[in-house]
């Protein structure tokens, strides 16, 4: 029997051509995006150092004596530590730095605890004139403060709270509208199932908002504790209306009262005393810095 002969099937050569430009990378590479980051971080620098130069400054001038405080030089010669011993010794700096934190303390427990139930209500409760409650509510912040500064002393004159602490902090028990807007725009962004799950499970509508709704909107929380501390810390009008006793003067107040030697401000003692009355906000702002970013990054989101 013959053998048929199997012939080899000739396969034309495959040529890879080499794409046009393939050395070059696309402007979306890690190495252009690196670039970019960089010089994003280089403005970002520049324009953290150009606002903190009026803070380099005070705190430099309190290390002034006091026939250097407005010369020309920042660099005090020789460094003046002693102001920041004489300001303590001359004026009641830790009386006002003790009523100024707890005025700041009430106000943020007051105003966190009535601005979120009335911002949950306006969240997740149906009831017939929500819609145009909230926008009554959302208008008052619209109303200036010296339209209602008169009538407020006039009802805290009434009730005999005139020098006292209550002028300072008691009218956060009634809330703030754009606190209310802040944690409500944060409370839509809770799924409504969680809420739905507790009800059935028997949780009435305050369990819900305090073990459940509280604890997911920490960072709004935070954020809004941060705002008021910084707001009542640095409050000076509220105080000046209503306080007229030294031993009661809030650090701001205190400080605008500075006055040492027949009368005249001693200004290194009182550039020393705006360092002591700058720095704890400072310091609450990096301490808190993930949380306050965070909740300010998430607010808004959900309309």
């Amino acid at each position: 029997m013959a053998m048929r002969t199997v012939r080899p099937i000739a396969v034309p050569p495959v040529t890879v051509e080499r794409t046009r430009g393939a050395g070059v990378q696309p402007s979306g590479t890690p190495r252009h995006q690196g670039t970019g980051r960089i010089g994003t971080y280089l403005l970002l620098v520049a324009l953290s150092a150009l606002f903190s130069i009026p803070f380099v400054w005070l705190v430099l001038t309190s290390l002034k004596p006091e026939s250097e405080v407005f010369s020309p030089g920042w660099i005090p010669h020789p460094v003046a530590t002693g102001n920041y011993i004489d300001v303590f010794r001359y004026a009641p700096v830790l009386t006002w730095l003790r009523n100024s934190l707890i005025v700041s303390v009430l106000a943020v427990a007051s105003v966190l605890l009535s601005s979120a139930l009335v911002a949950y209500a306006f969240a997740r409760l149906r009831f017939p004139g929500r819609a145009q409650l909230f926008a009554l509510v959302i208008g008052t912040y619209l109303l200036p403060g010296a339209a209602t500064m008169v009538p407020t002393f006039l009802i805290w004159n009434k009730l005999h709270a005139v020098n006292t602490f209550f002028p300072l902090w008691a009218g956060n028990l009634f809330g703030s509208a754009f606190y209310i807007f802040l944690l409500r725009q944060f409370l839509l962004n809770i799924p409504q199932d969680l809420v739905e799950a507790a009800r059935i499970d028997g949780a009435s509508y305050f369990t819900i908002f305090w073990r459940i709704m509280l604890p997911l909107i920490k960072p709004a929380l935070i954020t809004v504790a941060i705002f008021e501390f910084v707001a009542k810390w640095n409050d000076f009008l509220t105080p000046l209306i209503y306080l007229n006793r030294q031993d009661l003067y809030t650090m701001s107040l205190g400080l605008a009262s500075l006055k040492v030697e027949n009368g005249q401000t001693q200004w290194s003692l009182w550039m020393a005393a705006s360092v002591i009355l700058t720095l704890p906000m400072v310091l609450l702002f990096f301490l808190a810095q993930r949380f306050f970013i965070e909740g300010i990054a998430t607010t808004g989101s959900k309309g």
